[in-house]
């Protein structure tokens, strides 16, 4: 049996371990003050605060500023195949409980106690993504476990792929990695979600194929839509678009700078008999938005989902200027009394600075919003308290009312 005994011991510096005292799963390179024993990289630890109190154990990379990426919480834990069947077990009875699983984010890395693996189901396919030298080594286990506890419950996987092509691999002294695990499939995927119908392209499209997190934010634009006319911006495969067609909207214009997402979102619209209402155009939204603006043009909704304009704490400011300026120019474009829907799945972008950054456009277009709801990513993406990477959507409903 594969097991992980671990030897070597390392000591946290006095006053340091924060992130991970405050219930986080990673000790940066600056925290550790020594290491006892011998290792390899990816090896188990056991970690000790400055003054020996034992704090856990998990998996070592000198090579990665996120040095430790914590397993467990118990000193001197066994990780073995028992375990990680325990993990893999608990992540999807929380599912089962949590989410519709036709298609769901099966494995959140740290959020589901798995740190650095990433695993989505789209239908009967699994895409993985690896991003931890540690994890790594176990990939091939969390996989068979996870097909044992799906089997138990009459579902039958039938192909694995894996996206581990993120540069982020790069600085765990890794290879960055695409193909499949196992027997070859075709890799253009139908899954169901809200009475949708998508194609998802699990080798060629963004991350693993499709964004699950919105799941239920699309679901809630629905009843926003009857009858309606939309626009739907960074429209990807157009996910909230059609989620607009579905329920019924007039007429939807989907807007993407990617010719081949607009490409596939066409296809989707086709699959679910909605091409005469539902159609998108390739564009650059920022250039765009102001050429309708120009026109005249005005929406019922308009929904804004961007790609993450700041990876870093150091782009905030510029990521600022560019949510401010798209929720400017949607708002513009809203009816007296229509909705505007608009998120940023940016994890530096805080739910605070995000609408302070709303604020600020709706005073400087004369608007004035009153808040439907807020929302953030769907259950199967857990947001674990003391975690702070887990939690990174934010997605906002509005009626935008000019000022009477």
């Amino acid at each position: 049996m594969h097991m992980e005994k671990t030897s070597a011991s390392v000591y946290i510096k006095k006053g340091q371990g924060r992130a991970l005292k405050a219930g986080g799963l990673w000790i940066y390179d600056n925290e550790i003050d020594r290491t006892e024993g011998e290792f390899e990289n990816g090896d188990m630890v056991n970690v000790f605060d400055f003054d020996g109190y034992p704090l856990g154990c998990g998996f070592i990379n000198t090579r990665s500023t996120i040095t430790i990426r914590m397993m467990s919480r118990k000193p001197h834990t066994v990780v073995d195949e028992d375990f990680i069947e325990m993990r893999v077990r608990n992540a999807w009875e929380y599912r089962k409980s949590t989410v519709d699983t036709g298609s769901c984010r099966l494995v959140f890395g740290e959020a589901d106690f798995l740190p650095g693996i990433v695993i989505d189901k789209f239908s009967d396919v699994l895409v993985v993504e690896s991003l931890a030298l540690g994890i790594d080594r176990w990939k091939p286990v969390i996989l068979e476990k996870l097909k044992k506890v799906l089997a138990e419950d009459g579902i039958s996987i039938r192909g694995v792929y894996e996206r581990s092509d993120a540069r982020v691999r790069l600085q765990e002294g890794m290879e960055r990695f695409k193909g499949f695990i196992g027997d070859s499939f075709d890799t253009k995927v139908e899954i169901v979600e809200n009475g949708v119908r998508y194609m998802v392209d699990v080798q060629d499209g963004q991350k693993t194929g499709f964004f699950l997190d919105q799941k239920y934010n699309r679901l809630a634009i629905q009843r926003l839509c009857k009858g309606k006319r939309v626009l739907d911006c960074f429209t990807h495969t157009g996910s909230f678009a059609l989620n607009a067609g579905i329920a019924g909207a007039s007429e939807v214009l989907g807007v993407d700078a990617s010719e081949l997402g607009v490409a596939q979102a066409a296809e989707n619209a086709a699959l679910n008999g909605l091409s005469d209402r539902v159609r998108f155009v390739a564009a650059d939204v920022f250039d765009l938005l102001p050429e309708l603006e120009r026109q005249g043009e005005k929406f019922d909704v308009v929904i804004l989902d961007p790609p993450a304009f700041t990876k870093s704490r150091n782009s905030v400011k510029n990521a600022v200027k560019g949510y401010r300026e798209i929720n400017l120019r949607g708002m513009k474009l809203v009816k007296d009394g229509g909705y505007l829907a608009t998120c940023s799945c940016s994890h530096f972008m805080t739910p605070e600075l995000f609408a302070k950054t709303i604020r600020e456009a709706a005073g400087n277009v004369h608007k004035r919003l009153r808040q439907v709801e807020y929302r953030t990513q769907a259950a199967d993406h857990p947001i674990l308290w003391g975690d702070s990477e887990s939690s990174y959507l934010k997605f906002f409903i509005f009626q935008v009312c000019d000022e009477k």
